[in-house]
């Protein structure tokens, strides 16, 4: 016996073959609804949601295959299964039938044993159907969830970043998280009243897992954690690839970028670990760009990696440029991974130097790769020297 929760719904304008294939499926245990025209049909369905419908073909002023196409364009009813009920049986007219969306064919006369198969088939592709749907919903939720928890963890990590800096040292930046929240992070404040400390650092891998290791860091940093010394990069580098080892921390290591600006002697001493170099750009805006980075293995992968600094002397009205390696590694129009080196050559340092130039560097690359956003988290800090 059927389970008479299941609910049939049988379009024909035909009174006594409506009635007679009613009493049918009654008496197999199925809840039957029964309309006599297309009109009826379609606002019983509506209605009432069945899992099957029957329906015949011929008839007026709304005949089967418009019943049809009308139910399927209905996102609510797309999922039913739709039996035509004909006595057609060229191929071209099953293919028209197929092409509206009907699921099977039912040939007139009925025969009871055949209209019995064909229900129970129906009705369980009819149920896998909709087990298949509540666990795309079910995904969906989840989905919905993770990116609802990524935002918000998106929000945190662009709460701890500091805020603009006016002075003699005027700094700005851009956090830009991907879909995917990552691990960038950066900082700066001044160690004392003579050395300003810039650091941005990269862990490895999205999500969660790699955003969180960038905050602890960060505020390690920033609560003068390390025992070293911050005024000498190498050695803050040292420190940290003494305490993050990759092992711990679930596989994961990170690339950093620091650098110590010395206010008296306008030196800016800096090292890197596996990160792009900075940029600087000097005062006219005319002159050749220099590259800033050291050669240096990223944090936590190697107990005996080792990091020198270097130093350059910054002249008044020059721009330091720091990133993370997001802002290029974008796939081109070309099909192509955006680099470094093309990037560089593309940069410019008079739109760079101006109000709202980070804003501006971001939207030229869009605009060059046709990319609507960044595949990776894009971090920028830009320091103006008085």
């Amino acid at each position: 016996m059927a389970d008479s929760s299941i609910r049939i719904l049988l379009i024909d304008d035909d009174r006594i073959q409506a009635r007679l294939l009613s009493l049918r499926l009654e008496r197999q245990g199925y809840d039957v609804l029964v309309a006599h025209s297309g009109v009826e049909g379609l606002a019983l369905a509506r209605a009432n949601q069945p899992a099957l419908i029957l329906c015949d073909w011929m008839m007026e002023p709304l005949d089967g295959l418009e019943v049809c196409r009308r139910l399927k364009d209905d996102p609510e009813l797309a999922a039913t299964y739709f039996v035509l009920l004909t006595s057609r049986s060229a191929l071209e007219d099953r293919v028209e039938g197929l092409d509206v969306g009907a699921d099977d064919f039912l040939t007139k006369p009925v025969e009871a044993d055949e209209l019995l198969a064909r229900v129970r088939s129906g009705l369980r592709l009819h149920q896998a159907n909709q087990r298949l749907a509540d666990l795309a919903r079910d995904l969906q939720r989840q989905q919905d969830l993770l990116e609802a928890e990524l935002a918000e963890a998106a929000t945190y990590v662009t709460s701890q970043l500091p805020p603009p800096l006016e002075g003699p040292l005027r700094v700005d930046a851009r956090f830009c998280p991907s879909l995917q929240l990552g691990g960038d992070g950066y900082d700066y404040f001044w160690i004392d009243d003579d050395h300003f400390l810039i650091h941005m650092l990269d862990v490895s891998g999205h999500g969660l897992a790699a955003a969180l290791p960038s905050i602890s860091i960060l505020n390690l940093l920033r609560s003068r954690g390390l025992a070293e010394s911050l005024t000498q990069p190498e050695r803050v580098l040292e420190a940290l690839n003494r305490d993050f080892r990759m092992e711990q921390h679930h596989g994961r290591y990170f690339t950093i970028w620091c650098g110590v600006y010395e206010r008296q002697s306008r030196q800016l001493h800096y090292c890197s670990a596996g990160h792009p170099p900075a940029v600087l750009i000097p005062s006219d805006g005319d002159g050749p760009m220099a590259t800033l980075g050291t050669r240096g293995m990223a944090i936590g992968l190697f107990e005996d990696a080792v990091y020198q600094s270097q130093s350059c002397r910054i002249e008044p009205g020059a721009t330091l440029l720091v990133m993370s390696d997001g802002i290029y590694e974008v796939p081109e129009a070309n099909g192509t991974m955006g680099n470094l080196e093309d990037f560089l050559a593309q940069l410019s340092p008079g739109e760079l130097r101006q109000d709202g130039g980070l804003a501006q560097l971001m939207d030229s690359v869009r605009a060059r790769t046709g990319a609507e956003g960044f595949t990776d988290d894009v971090a920028l800090l830009r320091v103006r020297f008085s």
